[in-house]
Parts: structure tokens; C-alpha cells; sequence
């Protein structure tokens, strides 16, 4: 580290990004700025992707960052670098789901970007256990002066034991994850490709596994096909751009389903922290004591 350096962190491209002093005006992705704040730091403003309001951000993705004075410059590829930058940031937080590409950004606005600002890339894709994943926020939100909160690893420690200790010996918990995708359709989540399911199912959660075919994150399939798999528990995509749940109200199948499991909200885009993983674990194991009575 040289003189004029005071702060430095190699990101999950190896990429190492240096500043002359700690940054405190933090631009991240949504997810990204949500997990920063439940370690926190508060970013200065949180950008969308392509499946995201351009006036708005998603209430489903952003935890429990309050958004009063949080910045949305707006979402996707058509954000340019002249919208970011117009943020002020001295730092941007972005995420990959592999390979080292920014998402949520079109390539050429990230590649510039980074001649103007120091750009951090955590990977949140599969390859990566959520434990993992959160490791690396918090490596880089004590980097930018964060303290750990004291009691957020006792709680999701005790939440685990929880949900361990319910599903122990049970055979009769089938747990769904869907993303709805309209009135014909849903998207079943296969398990493995999730890092959150995957911590269920390595808890011992019975998770259904959808039919192999095409679709490496999702099997799509029809509501009928869906309820025939009779859940005891449905994790619901509740993000701005899967249907509504309301709307499915009067759709017999969704309703079938609806009556007879416990659902639960849920964000594909978790927000990596133990708190937030905490409050997710209780959620699955309440619905779970609520299914077995």
C-alpha cells in the first residue's frame, strides 16, 4: 500500500480497487446496498437491474435498508455512466453471478465506469455458499469501518438449531420454491442452484426437486402441475417482477395451493447477511411448526 493509499480491497474478480481515503459516498446494487446496511454501512444509493422499476427500487430486495435519503438513480441498462456518477459516489458495490460481469449494468457502462470510480464485484451466483457470499460483505463493509454486530451470527446460530431440530426425522415437509410467471405458469426453482434453498436442504428441509428439462435455474411449468405437488410450504417470489399474488386470487390451481400450504415471501436476491438469513430461517420454520400441527 503506498502513502497516498488508505484504503484497498480485491474484489471476487482479484480485481484490487485503492483510495486515497475510505469511501463514504457507497453506490451499490440493491441487494448489495441492503446487505452492506444490515452490516453497517449506508449506501448513498442503490441502483435497480433490468427487473426493476426505472423510478422506483423493489421493497422485496431491499430488506431492511430505510430508503428515506437513499438515492435510486434507476435500473438497468439504461442507467449510462453520466446517471451514475451524477450519485456522487466514491465507491460503486456491484454483484456477478459468475465470470466476473457486472449485473444489472450494460457491459460498456460498467467497463467505463470503472475509469472514474473504484468498482467492487462480489460474486453472489451458485459457486458460492451464502455463508461465503456473506463473508465477503462483511470483509468489505469492515474495510470501509464497519463493526460486526454482536448478536446477529447468536441469532442466526439459534435459528438453525430451530429449524434443524423440526424437520429432524420428518418425511412429511415438502417445501416449494416458485416464482409465479402469470396466469398459465410458474417457475419451480431447482434447489441447488440456490444458495438459500441450499442451506435448507442442508438443514434437513424436505424441498421438492422439480422434473429434469430445460431451464438450469427454473423448471416452468403449468399451476396444475404445480398444485399436483401438493407443498406443505410454498417460498413465493414476492420481487416487483413476478406476478402479483393477488392477481392469482381467482386462479383455481393458485388457490388449491394457497389453501392448503403455508407461503412464505420470498426474495431470490437474498440480502447476504446472518440478520437477514436469520429472520428467513425463522419464517421457513414457523410455517413448518404451523404445516405439522
Amino acid at each position: 500500500m503506498s502513502e497516498r493509499t488508505v484504503w484497498q480491497f480485491s474484489d471476487d474478480r482479484g480485481q484490487l480497487s485503492t483510495a486515497g481515503r475510505c469511501p463514504a459516498r457507497v453506490l451499490a446494487y440493491v441487494q448489495a446496498g441492503a446487505t452492506l446496511w444490515d452490516h453497517g454501512i449506508r449506501p448513498s444509493a442503490i441502483f435497480g437491474s433490468d427487473h426493476d422499476d426505472r423510478a422506483v427500487p423493489d421493497v422485496a430486495k431491499t430488506g431492511s435498508l430505510p430508503l428515506a435519503g437513499v438515492g435510486y438513480p434507476g435500473a438497468g441498462s439504461t442507467l449510462d455512466v453520466e446517471t451514475l456518477l451524477s450519485c456522487e459516489p466514491d465507491l460503486v458495490v456491484a454483484v456477478s453471478y459468475g465470470g466476473g460481469h457486472v449485473y444489472g449494468l450494460a457491459a460498456e457502462t460498467a467497463k467505463h465506469l470503472e475509469e472514474h470510480v473504484p468498482v467492487v464485484v462480489i460474486d453472489v451466483g451458485q459457486a458460492r455458499t451464502l455463508a461465503g457470499i456473506g463473508e465477503r460483505f462483511a470483509l468489505l463493509a469492515r474495510s470501509l469501518g464497519a463493526e460486526e454486530p454482536g448478536a446477529a451470527a447468536q441469532d442466526l446460530d439459534a435459528a438453525r438449531q430451530r429449524l434443524r431440530a423440526l424437520v429432524a426425522g420428518a418425511d412429511g415437509h415438502r417445501v416449494l420454491a416458485l416464482s409465479p410467471a402469470g396466469q398459465e405458469q410458474a417457475h419451480l426453482a431447482r434447489p441447488w442452484m440456490w444458495p438459500e434453498l441450499r442451506v435448507l436442504a442442508e438443514l434437513g428441509v424436505g424441498i421438492v426437486e422439480p422434473a429434469e428439462g430445460p431451464g438450469l435455474n427454473w423448471s416452468t411449468v403449468g399451476w396444475a402441475e404445480a398444485a399436483a405437488l401438493r407443498p406443505a410450504v410454498v417460498l413465493a417470489d414476492v420481487r416487483a417482477n413476478a406476478t402479483p399474488l393477488d392477481e392469482l386470487r381467482a386462479h383455481p390451481d393458485w388457490s388449491a395451493i394457497e389453501g392448503a400450504a403455508r407461503v412464505v415471501p420470498w426474495n431470490p436476491e437474498p440480502v447476504c447477511s446472518p440478520q437477514a438469513h436469520a429472520r428467513f430461517l425463522t419464517l421457513v420454520a414457523d410455517a413448518l411448526e404451523e404445516a405439522g400441527r
